[in-house]
């Protein structure tokens, strides 16, 4: 009886692959060929067949357009043998596995294939079963290999105090370092930081999936793990090669990772380097390079010639008019002129020292009023501290602008609730808005409350307080909301009922309006 695909790969519950391999096959017969790519249940296995092959030399082209973890091929074959085939596959990648598949049982041909490392010699008519577990064997070897050179890097925290100029490290640590690096012999070396998105990244695979495709597909590449979305990239080429020719290839692992994994990242590269002593100065290049995400996002690959025209730009900070917008409680108009000056700042392309220095100085302006005001935190300079972390932090331009704009929608509603000289009915009413603010409330209702014309309440409420009722009790509702964000798992939907809003989008649309964000991004922040 003739035995299913998947009952030749017994061991595929207790084995799960770290990553989709590539498999090539070479087989001069074409219906041998077919043969070896229907009989194995290749998605099972987490393999995929993207090359085949009728000899040698086509094999070694495709190898070289292409690279695969896995050969498998024949040994004798027109125009170049796989033995052959095998040596100059191994000559460009040592970690590719090359399983052989033979009509000869020669111990000379056995010989030659276990001084090329070939990881199974097969003799023809092929066993299915006896090539399934082959392969698997094979996918468990490059599993091995790749784990063993990313752990061998896994040391953060002293890879990061060696690349820092003024790390404290010893020259005897600092060699201990250079000795898990490999000779430069001659090279240059092309230093680069890759900052990955965590929400790009799957986590089942983690950062390990990352470092595999790099030294899958770049021998002359080597990753050093140096934070959770932080990698230190070593390009080893050539003393001819060119800044071009790095941001070429990191270009490629850039491309690589976004279109077959979705995988978002951004590249920083330093200038080429001789010697390791000169790699903490160019680890400073690349970290300063680094911010440029801020300006330009994810998916950008730059080098200190990509920014050299930027400058300090002619933008620059009007403080006395946003802070009349802010103590006018013009929130509408404060989010305006925050809005138009980061567009400034992308258009002029100024460096990204201009862009830090204007949202600290918004900072610093929001927290005088605070002080000026005396606002319940105003005293707190850990408050202030917070906020430039925020700043530093931030993922993007949009991010960091939305970080201000929330201060600044905190900032008017303080002032909304900070005055003391109300009239005794106002007060009351603020008092009763603050504890029922979830439920249906209306000027008339209120007037009912407290026996008041309702447009009298409205004109006395609009001049003591300085905003009309439903712009405050807006406020009132969107604070509470922001809150509940912030500090609890609350779905969204049920935080709109919470805070009195039973339409979500309109929800929304109103929060969005107060704090230049949507309740779902305030959320993402979180972290920061």
């Amino acid at each position: 009886m003739r035995r299913r695909k998947n009952d030749f790969f017994p061991m595929r519950s207790e084995y799960k692959g770290d990553a989709m391999k590539k498999v090539m096959l070479v087989e001069d017969e074409e219906f041998i060929l077919q043969g070896i790519l229907c009989i194995n249940d290749w998605a099972a296995m987490d393999m995929e067949v993207i090359h085949m092959a009728h000899n040698g030399q086509e094999a070694l082209r495709k190898f070289k357009e292409n690279p695969v973890d896995i050969v498998v091929t024949d040994v004798e074959m027109p125009l170049m043998s796989g033995l052959d085939l095998i040596r100059e596959i191994k000559a460009i990648s040592s970690r590719t596995r090359c399983l052989i598949l033979s009509g000869y049982d020669e111990f000379e041909y056995a010989q030659t294939a276990l001084r090329l490392d070939v990881d199974e010699y097969i003799l023809k008519p092929i066993n299915e079963e006896q090539l399934g577990e082959a392969l698997l064997h094979a996918a468990r070897r490059l599993d091995e290999i790749d784990r063993k050179n990313a752990v061998s890097m896994d040391n953060k925290i002293g890879w990061i105090q060696f690349l820092k100029e003024n790390g404290g490290l010893s020259e005897e640590e600092k060699r201990e370092f250079i000795q898990m690096l490999p000779k430069l012999d001659g090279k240059k070396l092309f230093p680069a930081l890759m900052k990955i998105d965590l929400e790009s990244l799957d986590e089942a695979d983690g950062i390990n999936c990352i470092l595999m495709e790099i030294q899958k597909h770049h021998g002359s590449m080597k990753p050093v793990y140096l934070k959770a979305d932080v990698l230190l990239l070593l390009y080893y080429c050539e003393p001819e090669a060119s800044l071009a020719d790095a941001e070429h290839v990191f270009g490629e692992i850039q491309n690589t990772l976004e279109s077959e994994r979705g995988i978002m990242c951004f590249l920083a590269i330093a200038s080429g380097i001789g010697s390791y002593s000169e790699l903490p100065a160019a680890y400073g290049q690349a970290s300063g390079l680094l911010r440029y995400r801020l300006l330009t996002g994810y998916g950008r690959c730059i080098s200190a010639e990509d920014i050299r025209h930027r400058n300090t730009g002619d933008v620059s900070l009007d403080q006395s008019f946003l802070r009349k917008k802010i103590l006018e409680k013009d929130q509408e108009g404060a989010f305006r002129y925050v809005e138009e000056l980061f567009m400034n700042i992308l258009e002029s392309e100024a460096n990204v020292d201009a862009l830090y220095q204007i949202a600290l100085r918004i900072a610093i302006l929001i927290q005088d009023i605070k002080l000026e005001y005396k606002m319940d935190d105003s005293h707190d300079l850990k408050g202030l501290s917070e906020l430039f972390e925020k700043i530093y932090h931030a993922e993007d331009i949009f991010s960091m602008r939305a970080v201000l704009m929330l201060e600044i929608a905190a900032a008017i509603t303080s002032l909304h609730t900070s005055e003391d000289h109300y009239t005794p009915v106002v007060r009351e009413i603020l008092n009763y808005m603050k504890e029922n603010y979830g439920e249906d409330m209306s000027p008339k209702v209120l007037s009912q409350k407290y026996c008041m014309n309702t447009s009298y309440l409205g004109q006395i409420f609009q001049k003591e307080v300085g905003c009309s009722f439903n712009q405050y009790l807006s406020k009132l509702k969107n604070e509470k909301a922001k809150e509940l964000i912030l500090q609890t798992n609350m779905k969204i939907t049920d935080i709109a009922r919470e805070v009195g809003y039973p339409d979500t989008s309109y929800f929304y649309k109103k929060f969005k309006q107060c704090y230049g964000v949507s309740p779902a991004s305030l959320r993402s922040m979180k972290k920061y």
